[in-house]
């Protein structure tokens, strides 16, 4: 044995646990496809953390334990006279892993408030998706451009050099973004646009396809979300 397995081989399994599914969320990744409609920014929801990591982190025997540490709560006025309740926490998220019992903790605060009785609960949501997004850092767009497009490669005998087509512009941003509005209402997310696409990227779309996309898109059955309780306290609508 070696000097570096014999450090390998010391190190708790917590740590080889993240590091795995660190490698993996760095090819996935999580867009920004929810909206905030109140301030226009886009964010990533809870909802869109626990759907990604569920299965990676059950694959790689880790879980996660919530302590609440601190609570603070205060009541605050709306513009228009109205109460909300405002909350602050401090949370302890214990990374346990199944194969040896090791564990790491990652403090993070969470804030929030609600009109009614969901200050902590968008409190704890917010301060556990930050926790998993800084730990397991978690990029917005995933480095996954091999698995995007499969190459057919003649056989060596028959291969032979063909001048390089001009693939042509890509959209705008603002075409990207206009794009991406419309996928949003009808409830599209950023993964089907590239794969109806075949692209690894919205931001890869070539300019003369944007036309048909936004047809495309158009005529795709609207999706109804279900109308929030308080319009003004959108859950987890956070820029980040």
């Amino acid at each position: 044995m070696n000097a570096i397995t014999e450090i390998t081989a010391g190190v708790p399994q917590v740590y080889g646990a993240i590091s795995d599914v660190m490698a993996v969320m760095a090819k996935e990744g999580i867009s920004k496809d929810r909206r905030n409609g109140q301030q226009g920014y886009n964010f990533r929801g809870i909802d869109d953390v626990y759907n990604t990591l569920c299965s990676v982190m059950a694959e790689n025997r880790l879980v996660i334990l919530p302590f609440v540490q601190d609570s603070r709560r205060e009541e605050r006025q709306t513009k228009s006279g109205g109460s909300l309740t405002y909350t602050i926490l401090t949370v302890d998220f214990t990374f346990v892993s199944a194969k040896d019992g090791s564990t790491c903790v990652a403090r993070t605060e969470g804030e929030a408030m609600d009109s009614a009785d969901k200050s902590t609960n968008k409190s704890m949501s917010a301060a556990m998706k930050y926790a998993a997004l800084m730990v397991f850092m978690i990029p917005t767009e995933g480095d996954n451009d091999a698995d995007a497009v499969t190459h057919e490669v003649a056989p060596r005998e028959q291969r032979r050099e063909e001048p390089k087509a001009d693939a042509g512009p890509v959209i705008t941003e603002e075409q990207r973004r206009q794009l991406m509005a419309l996928a949003t209402a009808k409830g599209i997310d950023a993964r089907k646009l590239c794969e109806v696409g075949n692209i690894a990227s919205v931001k890869e779309m070539r300019a003369d396809r944007f036309e048909r996309a936004k047809a495309w898109v158009t005529a795709q059955p609207a999706i109804q979300p279900a109308a929030p309780e308080h319009s003004a306290d959108l859950d987890d609508s956070i820029p980040y």
